[in-house]
């Protein structure tokens, strides 16, 4: 295992590595830039520089005249190091803004990965119980309407039916008008409730994929010779299905709860941009649109960190919850 652990982080590092060129390229090729904008300001400022000379100047400042390649090679020289720069967009450190941002997504990803499981695998177990029963039918319907419902819509839906609608919650925004106001407890109740609808709109949209794959998984148990022969036996159907077969449908559900872990702090830019959350997936669209080069590198090589850890987590917990698996 020792082995195998050490052999997948330096194959993730050389993947990283590469990961991170194309990341940087990218965002070299953005339609936008901010010193672009910022030398077309100046530019248009009385008796200013012209915005070619502006160009000149704010790219050997922000190290943007070493070309793709050479620039990358930078950015990794103080990666390294733990310097990751100052965002062009927030004009604060990137580490100081990722780390005011990042704990109201894992907040949020956190509840809603509670409740999606609670909701997602019961009701998986469930169907795959009653197969081809009506309580099966409407099971996966559900879960069809989840998987296609995309997310700026359904978010859409929920702000016009309890926002405009009802009235219940406000459109937009992590605190109220009067928050100043309130006391401690007012402000933590305020803050909550303008994350319900974020936080159920980003648990409805994935329970639906891992209630089909818990139904299959399931099914697939329950259709194994040990199940047939503990029911021959005399034992209960309960007894059958929670102690024998829902053990080993948690096998694989174990991985792919495993493999998402690291994605709660990836944040939730589609969601949280429409609900306005000023969340880490927020945080870094707006820096995506004013061309912030220094925090998109470093959220989007976060993401690929993530990715692979994740990755990496779902193989080490398969072989320590399955004894059948070895890793060589």
């Amino acid at each position: 295992m020792r082995k195998f652990i050490i052999k997948r982080l330096l194959l993730s590092v050389l993947i990283l590595f590469f990961v991170g060129f194309i990341i940087y390229a990218m965002m070299r090729l953005l339609p936008t830039s901010y010193i672009e904008n910022i030398a077309y300001t100046k530019s248009l400022q009385p008796n200013s520089k012209s915005y070619e000379e502006w160009m000149e100047q704010l790219s050997v400042t922000y190290g943007m005249n070493n070309g793709v390649v050479g620039g990358y090679f930078q950015w990794i020289g103080h990666a390294i190091v733990g310097d990751f720069g100052d965002s062009w967009f927030y004009t604060v450190p990137v580490t100081q803004k990722f780390h005011e941002t990042v704990w109201l997504s894992f907040v949020m990803g956190l509840i809603s990965l509670i409740f999606e499981l609670i909701i997602a695998i019961p009701l998986g177990v469930l169907a795959a119980t009653k197969q081809y029963s009506k309580t099966d039918y409407t099971i996966s319907v559900l879960s069809f309407i989840t998987i296609s419902f995309p997310t700026f819509f359904f978010a859409s839906l929920l702000k016009l039916v309890f926002s405009v609608n009802l009235g219940w919650f406000d459109l937009y925004g992590l605190v109220g008008r009067n928050y100043d106001q309130l006391s401690a407890i007012g402000k933590f109740f305020d803050k909550a409730n303008h994350l319900v609808l974020p936080i159920f709109c980003l648990t409805f949209l994935s329970i639906g994929g891992l209630m089909r794959y818990t139904r299959t998984n399931m099914l697939e148990v329950l259709n194994s010779d040990y199940i047939r022969t503990a029911r021959s036996k005399g034992l209960s159907e309960g007894t059958v299905i929670y102690k024998h077969a829902f053990r080993n449908t948690l096998i694989p559900l174990v991985t792919i709860v495993g493999g998402s872990l690291p994605g709660l702090f990836s944040g939730a830019l589609i969601t949280e941009t429409l609900f306005m959350i000023p969340g880490i997936g927020f945080t870094s669209y707006n820096a995506m649109v004013a061309g912030d080069i220094p925090f998109s590198m470093f959220y989007m090589v976060f993401l690929a960190i993530l990715t692979l850890l994740g990755n990496l987590i779902s193989d080490i917990l398969y072989a320590v919850v399955d004894p059948r698996v070895r890793i060589a």
